[in-house]
């Protein structure tokens, strides 16, 4: 049975101070790229960049990132259907960009790996940050996030769920 841990005025509240924190540590906001994973990342980097216009009136690139090919599970045995291709639009060059990469929760790191090694195939940016609503902990391989909305302590057998408006038709961050 899931349960609520943060509702949506906290992941509001969460990713304003994603922004303010983004500002200050590039020291402006030049040459930013937010890059979503899809598929609740996308959304959240959308959110990113609107606080950003607001808060600086400056217009940061925003472009999805789909992982499905360079995930690290697609062969084993028990992963039987081929994974689903769906399209990667950078429409926004990253060369010698900060990318600032947006994921909803940061697990083990593979899903990060993945969208690291997707990002190097389409361009070289000059940097790359992380940027994740929750840190949930239990990480396998050492990757940590820059900017964190929340960390949530869990144990390996719960599942955090991210909910978004415009894809899950209501906010929330809760525990299963």
């Amino acid at each position: 049975m899931a349960h609520e841990i943060v509702d949506g005025s906290s992941m509001q509240r969460a990713l304003t101070r994603i922004t303010y924190e983004i500002i200050e540590q590039n020291k402006g906001v030049e040459n930013l790229v937010f890059v979503g994973i899809k598929t609740r990342g996308v959304y959240l980097a959308k959110r990113l960049a609107s606080r950003m216009k607001q808060l600086e009136d400056v217009t940061v690139p925003v472009a999805s990132l789909d992982i499905t090919l360079y995930r690290d599970d697609r062969h084993r045995p028990d992963h039987r259907q081929e994974p689903e291709v769906k399209t990667t639009s950078l429409d926004v060059d990253i060369t010698d960009k900060h990318v600032i990469l947006v994921d909803d929760v940061l697990f083990t790191g593979r899903t990060v790996r993945a969208a690291l090694d997707a990002l190097m195939d389409i361009g070289r940016p000059k940097r790359i940050s992380l940027a994740v609503l929750v840190d949930r902990g239990h990480r396998e391989l050492p990757i940590r996030p820059d900017f964190v909305g929340k960390n949530i302590p869990t144990s390996t057998n719960e599942t955090v769920h991210v909910a978004v408006e415009e894809y899950d038709g209501h906010e929330g961050i809760s525990i299963e």
